[in-house]
């Protein structure tokens, strides 16, 4: 992904408080993925680390818990995009994420690792990347221990933009009941196919990565394995929300006047840049709407007539799938 950037309490129970020094969830043994520690116990934005047995690494996750921790509450996995969190384009840092959560009855749990993963099973470590086995991470190492911690429903939805849009929609179809919804903002779902392939290559391209460690060299069965438009018929059940923007210059792609040589700049590369790519994503999204159509499978689509792909345009598309995803996971 090419982005242009611009946690009340919780009680920690009893259990939680084993698991912190001496008890893992999950396979059982010294190894197992457990609940490393946590950052800011008690208060409503707390860093969660999270060891995890698949990648042999803890992982630390942004949470911010729901309002009233005596309520059991859903959970949110909102994912970030290529940069994994790592950067400085991520939720916290370019949304009003922190504000927008603060009175909804739901724990929002962001991985603030993972660049340029697409936050799946790597078939091999990869030279610059390591060792990626995301989607058995987050879908069967992670949400039990997020449910032991936090005061949960054990309902999830997930949600992601550009590389975790495409992410987002594979980890709803390999876990199909672990995820009541799912929210994909400027993504690209095809991957199989040559367009989708070079979509892939343009973000790996930044990482130094092999996608052939990923997924294979092309005409792997992986590569279509993970394309969510050849297995759309998967995500039937699921409320989903898909958006996209034309990448033409929009409400985010102005300056004001005056602006520094350098704001000129960095607007021209986002517009030429970040337009080129919200354009090729809108082609994705265009086609998984249609296929869902075909499939008569009901998701809430919106194509702006303008944008690109940029952080202004994806705060405004979690603000507005919010209440879709609410209302799958019971969320108030």
């Amino acid at each position: 992904m090419f982005v242009f950037t611009r946690t009340r309490a919780v009680a920690v129970s009893a259990m939680a408080l084993v698991l912190l020094s001496v008890a893992s969830i999950g396979t059982a043994g010294a190894d197992a993925s457990r609940l490393d520690r946590i950052d800011r116990p008690g208060q409503r934005q707390q860093t969660l680390h999270v060891y995890s047995a698949s990648m042999d690494r803890v992982i630390p996750l942004q949470v911010i818990t729901a309002p009233d921790a005596g309520v059991p509450a859903p959970t949110l996995y909102l994912l970030n995009g290529a940069g994994g969190g790592e950067d400085k384009a991520n939720w916290y840092n370019q949304t009003d994420i922190v504000q927008f959560f603060a009175d909804k009855n739901v724990n929002v749990v962001t991985p603030a690792a993972g660049k340029f993963s697409y936050y799946t099973d790597w078939l091999r470590d990869d030279p610059k990347l390591g060792r990626n086995k995301w989607q058995t991470f987050l879908t069967e190492e992670l949400p039990p221990i997020i449910d032991a911690t936090l005061n949960t429903t054990g309902v999830n939805a997930i949600a992601g933009l550009s590389m975790s849009a495409t992410a987002v929609l594979n980890l709803a179809i390999a876990a199909p009941d672990r995820y009541r919804a799912v929210g994909a903002y400027s993504g690209c779902a095809s991957v199989a196919d040559p367009m989708g392939r070079a979509y892939v290559d343009l973000v790996f391209a930044r990482a130094g990565a092999d996608p052939a460690n990923m997924w294979g060299p092309p005409g792997d069965p992986a590569w279509r394995a993970n394309d969510a438009y050849l297995n759309a018929e998967r995500l039937r059940g699921k409320a989903i929300y898909l958006s996209s923007a034309t990448g033409l210059p929009g409400i985010a792609e102005t300056l004001p006047p005056g602006a520094s040589p350098g704001k000129v700049i960095g607007m021209t590369d986002q517009i030429l840049l970040g337009g080129a790519i919200e354009a090729a994503t809108n082609l994705c999204t265009q086609r998984l709407a249609t296929r869902l159509q075909e499939l008569n499978i009901p998701a809430q689509t919106v194509f702006r007539a303008a944008g690109t792909h940029t952080w202004k345009y994806w705060e405004q598309d979690l603000h507005n799938s919010w209440p879709l995803l609410a209302a799958a996971i019971g969320a108030s």
